[in-house]
C-alpha cells in the first residue's frame, strides 16, 4: 500500500474513531461492568481479543484485498448511531450495544470497501457474543431448559437405582431436595461454549458446511453435559451426603463437566477432519 493511500485512510479513520469513542464510551464502560458482575457473561472480556486474533489469522488474505472505500459506509454509520439513540431513548441496553457492531461495519465499508468487510465479516459478527442477552429473552430460554434438564436428569438418576420424584424443576430425593435453578439450566455454559466453538470453527481447516456443523454441535453438547452434571450432583447427594450437592464439589463438577464439553467439541472436529481427508 502506498504511503499516500495509508495517510488518506488514516485521515478517514481518525475522526470516525473519535466519534465512535465519544458516542459509545458510556455503553462500553457499562458493558465491562456487566462482564465483571454477571458470571453468565464473564466470557465477554475475551471476545474482542479473540475477534482481533481471528482478523490477524487471516492477515495474508486480507493484505491481498484491494481497498475500495464506499460512501455507503457513511449511511451504515448513521444507521448505527440512530439505533444507539433509539436504544438510549428506550433504555434498551442491547440495542445500544448492538449498534456498536453496526457502526463498526459502516466504518470498515467506508474506509476499506465491501470486499474487505466480507473478509472480516465473521470476526465482526463474532462480537455479538460479548453482548449480554436481554433478560426477557434469557428468562424465556432458561426456564424451559431448567425443566428439560430436570426431567432428563430425574430419568437418568432413576436409571442409577436412586428413587427420585420430580416436581417441576425440583428433584426430590430420599434425603434431600435439589432445585434446578437458573444457574443450573445450562444456558450459561451454552453461551460460553458457543463463544469458544465459534472461534474454533472459524480457525478450523474445514469446509463451510462442516464449520457450521461444528459450531452448532455446541448446543446438544452443552445440554448433554449439563444433564450429566445434574445427574452426578443427584447421585453424590444420595450416595454421599446432601452437602456434596453444594459448595466446592458442586463448583468443581461444573468446571470438570465444561472441560468435558470442550473435549466433545474436539471429538466432533476430529471426526469431521477424518471425513474431510477421506473425501479429499
Amino acid at each position: 500500500m502506498k504511503p499516500t493511500i495509508k495517510k488518506q485512510i488514516l485521515f478517514q479513520l481518525l475522526p470516525l474513531i473519535l466519534i465512535f469513542c465519544f458516542l459509545y464510551h458510556q455503553a462500553i464502560a457499562k458493558l465491562i461492568s456487566d462482564w465483571s458482575v454477571d458470571p453468565n457473561f464473564s466470557h465477554g472480556f475475551l471476545i474482542p481479543f479473540v475477534a482481533l486474533y481471528m482478523v490477524w489469522f487471516k492477515q495474508n488474505e486480507i493484505a491481498q484485498i484491494s481497498h475500495e472505500p464506499s460512501n455507503t459506509g457513511i449511511f451504515i454509520v448513521i444507521l448505527g448511531m440512530l439505533v444507539h439513540v433509539a436504544g438510549n431513548v428506550g433504555s434498551e441496553l442491547f440495542l445500544m450495544r448492538f449498534s456498536m457492531i453496526i457502526t463498526l461495519t459502516g466504518i470498515i465499508i467506508y474506509c476499506f470497501g465491501f470486499k474487505m468487510f466480507w473478509k472480516v465479516m465473521v470476526p465482526v459478527a463474532y462480537l455479538i457474543m460479548m453482548i449480554p442477552i436481554p433478560a426477557i429473552i434469557w428468562n424465556k430460554l432458561a426456564f424451559p431448559l431448567q425443566l428439560f434438564s430436570a426431567q432428563i436428569s430425574s430419568q437418568t438418576i432413576n436409571l442409577l437405582g436412586i428413587p427420585v420424584f420430580r416436581e417441576g424443576n425440583i428433584l426430590h430425593l430420599a434425603n434431600t431436595s435439589l432445585e434446578v435453578v437458573d444457574a443450573c439450566s445450562g444456558l450459561r455454559s451454552l453461551t460460553s461454549l458457543l463463544a469458544l466453538t465459534g472461534a474454533f470453527s472459524f480457525l478450523a481447516p474445514l469446509g463451510i458446511v462442516k464449520k457450521w456443523i461444528l459450531f452448532f454441535s455446541a448446543i446438544p453438547i452443552a445440554v448433554a453435559v449439563n444433564v450429566i452434571r445434574l445427574t452426578i450432583t443427584g447421585a453424590m447427594a444420595a450416595w454421599i451426603s446432601p452437602e456434596t450437592a453444594h459448595g466446592f464439589l458442586h463448583d468443581m463438577s461444573g468446571l470438570i463437566i465444561f472441560g468435558g464439553a470442550l473435549i466433545l467439541v474436539y471429538v466432533v472436529f476430529t471426526i469431521e477432519m477424518k471425513i474431510e481427508n477421506r473425501n479429499g
